[in-house]
């Protein structure tokens, strides 16, 4: 019996390990590709037993080979957090476009439907909200989180053009903020950072006033919603992600409470240039075209992240 075949890049991180996970269960055989630079080998060490499982670290800005049928390429190579991409910000520029490059061409080759991993950010600091595909963004292109910003548009423009001109199957993903096991707790995102302090006593770093506001999607959600995207006949951008919004104090606090701490407080830091005032996908699409919503509410999604990361690392509450 023929198994699909999919190749994921950045497969080794945060969400690309989960969506290797996704595949396999769906029984397909999975070609991971990472450079390990912001992925983690023990993202996906239970897989190495699989056989439908294939690992090759490999920089996908170099030009990419897999050998024989490929049916399906998710795209997930890239820096994705701030603190990675401000680190990282001319590999962060070129996973996105020659990376990007790279894994449409093997598209091409192999006649495989590409899907790509774009990101809420392509909106910039939006003046408008909620956030639908047909917004074009407010991006400041020069500014230090454009490496990122620009990275991701470009990877767009690259993708429709591939899907115009070479008729290659593309589907593109606009992610929004998502959070659930495997998450970095030095990656510099808002949640793992809570949760860190927290445990360990700490008072809770929020930037700006709080006032701004993010949506959280909970990791297997965000998945499901890929999964349907790659198997529709959507070419556009589609929003995945949870529409309920939060403020960043808000979600500090919700943070603090499940994890049972009392003693700590909620300290102010200036806020970064260029950061998102409001974050809410707006996903009538993905309802419409995908039959997609989140079903995980944020209180058990946190749960199960805060459990998480109490296992993977040894904290005491003094």
């Amino acid at each position: 019996m023929y198994k699909p075949v999919a190749v994921v890049t950045g497969g080794a991180g945060f969400l690309g390990s989960h969506l290797c996970d996704r595949l396999l269960d769906e029984g397909f055989r999975v070609h991971c590709i990472d450079n390990l630079v912001t992925g983690n080998l023990d993202n996906i060490e239970h897989l190495f037993g699989n056989e439908n499982f294939n690992f090759i670290k490999h920089d996908v800005t170099n030009y990419v080979h897999v050998p024989g049928d490929v049916d399906y390429i998710l795209h997930f190579a890239s820096p994705a957090s701030p603190i990675d991409y401000l680190k990282l910000p001319i590999q962060t520029l070129k996973v996105g476009s020659l990376g990007t490059h790279k894994a449409l061409g093997l598209a091409k080759e192999k006649k495989a439907r590409f899907l790509l991993a774009s990101t809420s950010e392509v909106y910039g600091d939006p003046t408008e909200h909620p956030q639908r595909e047909d917004y074009w963004g407010n991006v400041n292109p020069i500014g230090p989180r454009g490496v990122y910003d620009e990275a991701k548009r470009f990877a767009e423009a690259m993708t429709m053009a591939y899907h115009r001109y070479h008729g290659v199957q593309t589907r593109i993903a606009r992610i929004f903020n998502t959070y659930g096991p495997r998450m970095r707790l030095d990656d510099g995102r808002a949640l793992p950072a809570f949760v860190d302090q927290a445990l360990k006593g700490k008072d809770l770093t929020v930037f700006g006033d709080g006032c701004q506001t993010r949506s959280f999607c909970f990791v297997s959600d965000l998945v499901e919603g890929i999964f349907r995207l790659l198997m529709s006949n959507e070419s556009e951008p589609v929003n995945i992600g949870n529409p309920s919004e939060i403020t960043i104090k808000e979600f500090a606090g919700e943070v603090l409470r499940l994890t049972g701490n009392t003693k700590s407080k909620i300290v102010y830091k200036e806020l970064p240039i260029d950061d998102p005032r409001v974050r809410q996908p707006d996903i009538s699409k993905a309802k419409a075209v995908l039959g997609w919503e989140p079903r995980v509410d944020r209180e058990e999604g946190l749960k199960i992240t805060i459990d998480y990361f109490k296992k993977k690392v040894k904290y005491s509450l003094s």
